[in-house]
């Protein structure tokens, strides 16, 4: 049976009996459902249901340490940012340092070398030197030529190629040319 039996007048209740007994009944079960301050609070500690001030005056209170954390972990990351970029310098330095003995190791090759081909050519023969310097890069073949005796480089000069002789003595004129570039190609 869901309610009581109504089929009978005898079986009701007093307070049932009456037209104001369900409105009257209806508003002492909500008077009793209604919480007290105290249970409100203990509601609202357990189920987590604050209201609009609790949350704002929990968010400033916590605001300057938030902020603090927040700086804390950007600088975390600034620092770890810095580590990588300190590491990538001296990956860098020690390169660059690798690459300068390279070419200091290279430079001196090439002066010896340079050394050893001008000895070689201030032997031969203008004749047999023009054209191996023809098919040289101009600015080697210009600086052996400068390197050479004036009166053999004339020689080789006048036994190659017109314009390879040009492109030769044009090289030299520039070196000896103080507003020009070291760079004399």
């Amino acid at each position: 049976m869901i309610g009581p039996d109504t089929s009978s007048p005898a079986r009701l209740r007093p307070w049932e009996r009456s037209s104001v007994a369900l409105p009257v009944l209806a508003l002492l079960g909500l008077l009793v459902a209604l919480p007290s301050a105290d249970a409100q609070e203990q509601v609202r500690d357990t189920t987590g249901m604050t209201s609009e001030t609790e949350v704002q005056q929990f968010c400033g209170n916590i605001a300057d340490a938030a902020r603090d954390r927040r700086y804390a972990l950007q600088k975390q990351d600034l620092e770890k940012l810095q580590a990588e970029v300190d590491d990538r310098i001296a990956v860098m330095e020690a390169r660059k340092a690798e690459y300068e003995d390279w070419i200091g190791r290279r430079n001196e090759f090439m002066k010896q070398a340079e050394n050893g081909l001008v000895d070689i050519f201030k032997t031969m023969k203008p004749d047999t030197a023009a054209p191996q310097l023809s098919e040289m890069q101009a600015g080697l073949a210009a600086a052996i030529v400068m390197r050479l005796p004036p009166r053999q480089s004339g020689l080789i000069l006048s036994e190659m190629d017109a314009k390879k002789a040009a492109a030769v003595a044009s090289i030299i004129a520039s070196a000896a040319d103080p507003n020009t570039s070291k760079d004399p190609s």
